[in-house]
């Protein structure tokens, strides 16, 4: 079904790039002001300056932040900084990490693969897009034809078939061997061997594809394909402008973690909170902890009663003002009852759907339109951050969420529905500047 292909990659030449950890970076949507910052810094041919340029107040449609990114990367291209493999390959990747105290590594192949809308069920998104970054990133993808961030995305490979494969990260030694800021460990091997690449290309042409991260991406790349078809005499059903460049990654893989998206709200009225507090006894057991013997106690008693209740969709609830550290488990039926009509029963049993549809738009009473606003409404992914940013200021409320489930994420791909924005916190994020895939 998958249309999964080799493609001959553009990687940082090693006889100029000596330190590779030097010029990678997160993807660009999880980069803060700061980071950036600190990317521009370390060395000038960092990745930041493709993906996350800087912007000037003089900035135009003459001059700005994608054309220079444009200019860097034919520039570099030039100078041999980056060149491109002479022959097409796979690369297999693996980031090796620690959470919780626990040694992990997921593996991954870096590939191209051919755009499809997502009606025909070939690859399927779960979460919705911003409309303001699918137009952003469309203006890169204009001014670069490059992809600089791998699409990172899921397959069932129940059956173990790419063992072989992934027995190559423990028998050899990786071309691309890094460690990044946070201690991540990235390696990357190129897999040119016909028979392999044969065993890779036919693994998938059964296989549905999900999308983790990325779905802006995507939807930009389609975006792209249409605007290529239109504008280049040249475009044909071989143009690389119908694939895109994906990290692709087994669901079963034991190094698959999904953190929670905590929520921050902020510029909650009174009104909205009051509504809050008087409707949420009517849905949730509410089981509320003492902070007066101080936070970090009050916070572990806390996260152990979020956990262990995770089967009954508890969310969690700060608000500095109020004093207030509550775990709120729903009552039995509610999801059904009050709205078992309008929404799925795959997506009736999310975290986020509980929060979004019952807390805030049922009983708080919020409107698609501050469901959208990105200023009113930001992220954590530690309940320690998220705790930290109410009690700084950052917000006026926490919403602290267990984490979603993958067998639930596939579950709401293969139904074909959408979860709420920022459901999912794939960890770690697949790091950019590793290789990059021309459009042209």
């Amino acid at each position: 079904m998958a249309e999964v292909v080799p493609f001959q990659g553009v990687r940082y030449n090693p006889e100029l790039i000596h330190e590779m950890a030097d010029v990678v970076a997160p993807p660009y949507d999880v980069i803060s002001p700061q980071e950036q910052d600190g990317f521009h810094q370390r060395h000038p041919n960092n990745v930041i300056r493709l993906i996350l340029g800087q912007k000037f107040p003089s900035d135009s449609v003459h001059e700005n932040v994608h054309l220079r990114a444009g200019r860097f990367f034919e520039a570099w291209r030039s100078e041999n900084i980056l060149i491109q493999d002479s022959t097409s390959a796979f690369y297999l990747t693996t980031v090796s990490f620690s959470w919780q105290g626990e040694q992990y590594r997921r593996s991954a192949i870096v590939a191209r693969v051919k755009l499809e809308p997502f009606d025909k069920g070939i690859i399927l998104p779960h979460e919705r897009t911003f409309s303001k970054v699918k137009s952003e990133r469309l203006q890169l993808m204009k001014c670069c034809h490059a992809n600089f961030s791998p699409i990172f995305s899921l397959f069932s490979d129940g059956e173990d078939d790419l063992s072989a494969l992934y027995r190559l990260a423990d028998t050899t030694v990786p071309e691309v061997d890094l460690v990044d800021d946070k201690g991540h460990r990235h390696c990357l091997w190129p897999i040119s061997d016909p028979h392999m690449i044969h065993r890779i290309t036919s693994f998938f042409q059964h296989k549905i594809i999900y999308i983790a991260d990325g779905h802006h991406r995507y939807e930009t790349a389609l975006n792209y394909r249409d605007w290529v078809k239109e504008t280049d005499p040249s475009y044909s059903p071989d143009h690389p402008a119908n694939f895109v460049m994906m990290s692709l990654s087994s669901i079963e893989d034991p190094g698959m973690i999904i953190l929670p998206a905590h929520r921050l709200l902020k510029q909650v009225s009174d009104q909205e909170f009051a509504r809050l507090m008087n409707g949420i006894t009517d849905y949730f057991d509410i089981l509320s902890f003492d902070t007066s013997g101080g936070m970090e106690a009050a916070l572990s008693e806390f996260s152990a009663s979020l956990a262990a209740h995770s089967d009954r969709k508890a969310i969690g609830f700060f608000s500095r003002d109020k004093s207030l550290l509550q775990v709120m488990t729903l009552k039995e039926g509610v999801m059904a009852r009050l709205l078992g009509e309008k929404i799925p029963a795959a997506l009736r049993d999310l975290d986020v759907t509980v929060l979004t549809q019952l807390i805030m738009v049922h009983v708080m009473g919020f409107d698609q339109a501050r469901l959208d606003d990105e200023t009113k409404i930001s992220y954590r992914t530690t309940i320690s951050d998220a705790v930290a940013a109410a009690m700084e200021g950052e917000a006026d409320l926490a919403f602290i969420l267990n984490p979603t489930k993958i067998d639930q994420v596939r579950r709401v791909a293969e139904n074909g529905l959408i979860m709420p924005r920022k459901s999912t916190y794939f960890f770690p994020k697949v790091i950019s500047g590793l290789v990059f895939n021309l459009l042209r």
